[in-house]
Parts: C-alpha cells; structure tokens; sequence
C-alpha cells in the first residue's frame, strides 16, 4: 500500500473551495467599494446566500474527508494484517520446497554413490537410513494433514460427557423415523445398497448396508452404538459404512431399546423384565435382526463390532454364543465382574480397546461404584487386561508368566488426540485353538471418546476381517 500524504483528495477538493468562498468575499468587498452605500442589496445578499451554502458544503465534504481517512487507516491495518499473513505463508512455502529439495538432493546423492564401486557399505547404509527418515517424516505430516481434515470435517459433532456409556447423540428416546432416515442418508451416500430390517418387536427396525454387487459369504458386521446414542450418531463416530462397497461386507446398524432413564441402550445381562423396556432382552432381539439378515442375504461369518455400553454388550452376545459368530471387537467396554453368564461360553477371537485415560469406563475395571444393580448386588466390571485373559483362556492360549515374555508387537498411531505413536497391540499367540485370535490395544493417554480416524477404521476392519 502507497502511503498516505498529509492532503486527501477530500482535503484537496475542500482547499478549492476555500479559495471559491476567500474570492466571492472579495469580489463583494470590492462591489461594495466601488457602488458605495447604494449598491444594490440584492446582489449583496445573494453573494451572501451563496457563500452561506459554500460553507454548509465545506463542512459536508469536510466529514466526508474525516470519513475517508478513517477508512483509509483501516485498510492500512488490513494491509498490514495480510502482509503478515503472507508472510508466513511464504516461509511456509520455503520451508516445504527445502525439505522437497533435501528429499531430492538425497536421491540423487545416492544414486551418484551407488555408482563407485569401492564406497564403504557403512556409508551407503547410512545415506539410505537418513533418505527413511526424511520420507517417513514426509509421510507423518501427511498423515497429520489428513487426519486434521477429517477432524474438521467432523468438527460438528458432539464430544461425550461423563454421565453414561455415551457417544454424541441426539438423545431420543428410541430409533424414530429421523435416526433411521439419517442412518440410510449416510449409508446411500457412501454407495451402499442399503435395507430396513424389522424385528419382530413393533417400531423397531435396524439399517442393513451391503456392497452394490454382493457375492456369497460376504461377511456380516454388528455394529453396536454406545448408551444413550443411535444408528446415526455412532455411524458418525465410527464410520464403517464409508467401507461397505470397498471392502465387501455387509453392516448391520441396529437402535437399542430405552433403558429405565428413556435413554437407548444395550442390556448385556441375563435379566429380562416385562415392564416396559428397563430389561429388554436384547440377545433375543439382536439374534432376530441377524437371523433376517441372514434370510435376505446368503452371508458368511458374522462379526460385532461395539462401543462402551455397545461393547459390554458384543461381549454378552458372544457369551450366549450369536449363531455364526467368529470374532468380537469391543471399544471401552468389557464385562461384569460376575462372569457365571459366560459359563461353557464358545472361543471366538477378541480384539480389546481401551484408553489408560478413559474416565467412563476405567481401564483397570470398577468394583467400588457398580454402573447396574442386579437383585441388590453391585455388577462392577472386569478391568481390560482380564478380558484379554478370560477370553484366552476359553481359547486355551497360556498366558506369559513374566512381563518381560509378554512384549508388544506392534505400535500403532491411531488417536489423533494423543501426540505420536499411543496404541500399544498384544497379543496372545502360545497354545490358542486354531483360527482364534486374542489381542489387546492399549491406547496411552487415550480417553473414553477416542479421537479414532481413517487410519483405525482401516486397521479394525483389517483384523475383524481377517478372522475367517
């Protein structure tokens, strides 16, 4: 921006004008001079007339000058603010193109070593392990970049709060007409072919999602929201239906049943009550809504996937053995501490997720404050490292007897909301039955709603999947 001079056009304009009022008095004086008293009085009064009008004119263009230098002075501060701007976007821009130029120059760096014969290995060992590094850094921030755009794409979502086994929700007390017409929204536009399946309980229906070109043995995946929420809610949450079409299997999204608060929910215990719905029997009703999907498409294994209180639940429906069940998936829930439920319980493969800094659900298990009461009795829940054992055990793995044998295998970076690789992945191997797979995710510093993107979706489908 030009700087601004000390005249404005405005103040120019009322310099002229100035100088129009300075010349009619003059030019009155002189009339008055040279006619004497007997000049004509209406010339005079006109010249006066009319300097009175320049001067009502002066003072309007004088606040229209007043005016324009304000606005002046506050482009030069927008200026100001986008010079800045830009000046961070070109050393943003710098610093790309150097560390594109370093990533090149180390190319072509090893490409000219690899043409003497005689370089130490050393040395083009460590050329090739400094050109890892700066490709892995490349790929992390790209990483970043795109997991910070899919958060901003869900930016309108509610977070969950403390008071319940929760995810965002719109509260209803049971799956309405809006839960199922969103749910089907977002499945159409994802690509699927999508149908209701009705149960045999009346206003009760869940959304099945299959791939355009289904073939035989598709596999089937339960997905199971958490208290309080729906279909919709946890399909925005946990997005498996954006996977239906690529990967080749069919989602089943059902709505629980109000609990005794009105809030829809999962009821994982044996306890069955005929007034109203604080005790549905949700085995009944879930096993239904497979056994219809099951008659509609010719489906393969079945697999469920739950959150929180959906997650206590797939623990239930593998406890009482769902027909065609292989594998269980569960994040940030687990079972009760009472485990007479599970009794001759058949193995299947489970995969448990738990954040050390969820505060809804603990990682290390409850026993002083009981989430439900049965018959008096408080049913506190069992910690994540139990259900990793319980679940061995039905598979006949041994479980390491030192620490020290029980070491990670992998490390995953999977919660955008923990800075760096968090997810700590165990798993059981020694002595379990063939076909059963046994693993435990730790998330370090992961809460109750976990900040899970694309990158989990993938890796949760790619092990439910895998256990044919």
């Amino acid at each position: 921006m030009n700087p601004i001079g000390s005249l404005t056009p405005a103040g120019a304009r009322s310099s002229r004008y100035i100088a129009i009022v300075a010349a009619c008095l003059m030019l009155a004086a002189s009339l008055v001079a040279c006619n004497g008293q007997d000049a004509t009085g209406e010339r005079l009064l006109d010249l006066e007339a009319k300097t009175h009008a320049l001067e009502e004119s002066l003072e309007s263009l004088a606040d229209e000058n007043a005016h324009l230098s304000d606005e002046v002075t506050t482009v030069e501060v927008e200026n100001v603010a986008l010079r800045d701007e830009l000046a961070v976007l070109r050393q943003q821009q710098a610093e790309f193109v150097e560390q594109q130029e370093a990533a090149e120059a180390a190319r072509e760096h090893e490409e000219e070593v690899a043409d003497f014969e005689d370089v130490p290995e050393q040395q083009l060992a460590d050329l090739e392990a400094g050109q890892t590094r700066t490709e892995e850094q490349l790929d992390a921030l790209d990483e970043r970049l795109q997991r910070l755009e899919e958060f901003i794409s869900k930016a309108d979502l509610d977070l969950p709060g403390k008071d319940g086994w929760n995810e965002p929700t719109d509260r209803s007390r049971q799956p309405d007409r809006n839960v199922l017409e969103k749910t089907r929204r977002l499945a159409e536009e994802a690509g699927g072919e999508v149908y209701n399946i009705d149960s045999r309980e009346p206003e009760e229906r869940a959304i099945l999602v299959m791939p355009l070109e289904p073939i035989e043995g598709n596999p089937l995946i339960v997905s199971l929201h958490g208290y309080g929420s729906n279909s919709a809610a946890h399909s925005s949450s946990f997005p498996l239906h954006t996977q239906v079409v690529s990967r080749g299997f069919g989602l089943l999204l059902p709505n629980g049943t109000p609990d005794g608060a009105g809030k829809q929910s999962w009821n994982p215990t044996d306890q069955v009550s005929s007034l109203g719905k604080a005790f549905a029997d949700d085995f009944a009703y879930l096993s239904d809504l497979v056994e219809r999907a099951l008659a509609l498409k010719d489906f393969g294994p079945v697999y469920v996937f739950g959150y929180s209180n959906g997650g206590f639940m797939a623990y239930y429906l593998a406890c009482k053995g769902l027909p065609g069940l292989r594998a269980v998936a569960s994040i940030a829930g687990t079972s009760y501490v009472d485990d007479a439920s599970c009794d001759g319980a058949p193995p299947v493969s489970v995969l448990h997720i738990h954040g050390t800094a969820d505060d809804v659900i603990l990682y290390e298990g409850e026993v002083a404050e009981p989430l439900l009461e049965a018959d008096g009795d408080p049913a506190a829940y069992a910690s994540a490292q139990e259900m990793m054992m319980r679940w061995g055990r039905r598979a006949g793995c041994e479980w390491p007897k030192t620490s020290a044998e029980f070491a990670h295998y992998e490390v995953l970076d999977l919660d955008m909301f923990v800075r760096g690789p968090e997810t700590y992945a165990f798993r059981l191997e020694s002595g379990c039955a063939d076909g059963i797979d046994i693993q435990l995710w730790l998330g370090v510093e992961s809460g109750h709603p976990p900040g899970y993107l694309h990158a989990f979706l993938e890796a949760l489908l790619d092990w439910l999947l895998s256990q044919e």
